[in-house]
Formats: structure tokens, sequence, C-alpha cells
């Protein structure tokens, strides 16, 4: 099996977000069958939901996989697991981490499991600019480059905290 290019959407507002999103990246490049290969920066931005919640901090990474999605998908549950994630919690709640599954490859994926491309990608900026960023030619199976579906988006919101990850990150956890 050749490798697949994927892109994970990471997001914390509890708990030092930059430090759980660090855990959370230093954990994906943990993830076996799996290169961490780019990291965009940290974006702060307002929460979905309940506005009383603390911001967000957002950030997009580009691992290249031999792993099937649902066995990637699989990891990264049991990374938020391991992070503190609580397996019920409500819709656009406060939380310690969020990984998502932007894209897989060039493949459309509608299972029980797994919804790839992300079903809200084309609508939240704060996955859109850090996606961008890294990987400015992409284009998301089934709808487009993501330049085009950034087009238009107000990215006003989101404050780039100017945290660039190193691999000394490792250290932080």
């Amino acid at each position: 099996m050749c490798n697949i290019e994927a892109f994970i959407g990471l997001g914390s507002n509890l708990d030092e977000p930059i430090l759980q999103l660090s855990k959370a990246i230093s954990a994906l490049s943990c993830i076996k069958e799996a290169e961490l290969t780019n990291v965009s920066g940290f974006y702060k931005n307002p929460p979905l939901g309940d506005p009383s919640q603390p911001p967000f901090v957002n950030a997009v990474v580009r691992v290249e996989t031999r792993l099937g999605a649902e066995e990637l998908f699989s990891a990264m549950v049991e990374i938020e697991r391991s992070l503190g994630r609580p397996i019920k919690r409500q819709k656009w709640s406060a939380r310690v981490i969020d990984l998502d599954l932007l894209i897989y490859g060039k493949e459309v994926i509608n299972s029980e499991v797994l919804t790839v491309p992300h079903p809200q990608i084309e609508n939240r900026s704060f996955v859109l600019y850090p996606l961008f960023e890294i990987a400015p030619k992409m284009v998301v199976p089934g709808l487009g480059a993501v330049e085009k579906l950034l087009s238009g988006k107000d990215v006003s919101s989101l404050v780039d905290i100017k945290f660039v990850w190193r691999s000394e990150i490792k250290e932080l956890v």
C-alpha cells in the first residue's frame, strides 16, 4: 500500500489549549505507519455554540500514512481519550482536545464510523485557513480547491498566536 496524504484538524479550549494541541501533535507523530510531515500555525478563535465558553486554539497537521482511514481515525480517538476527552459529550461543548480527520487522500468516505472530507470543512475558516497555510494547492475531494473554499470567508476572528511547533515540543509531554 502506498502512503496516503491525510490532514487532521486539532482544537482545544480547556486546560491550556496550546499545551493540549502540542501533546496531541506529539502523540500523532508517534502513530505507527504514519509520519507527521507538516504543522500549521496555531490560531485562537471564538467557540462554536455556547459563546460563554473560552476561545479555541486550532491547527491542522499533515500526515503520510499507510493506515486505512478508519485505522487512522481509531488512533486519533485513542489519542483524544488518552488526553482526557470524555467519550460522550455535548455537541460544540468546551473540550480538552478534538481531533478531526479532515481529508484522507482523494477519498470520499461515508460510513457509520467516519465521514471524510469532514462534513463541515467548507464552513469553518478556523480549519480552512490553517489547511491553506500548509497545503495551498489542496483540492478537497468533492468540494474543490481550498483556496476557493477560503475565498470570501471571514477570517478576521482568527488570531495567529505565533506559536511554532518544533520537534522539541516532545519534551513538554
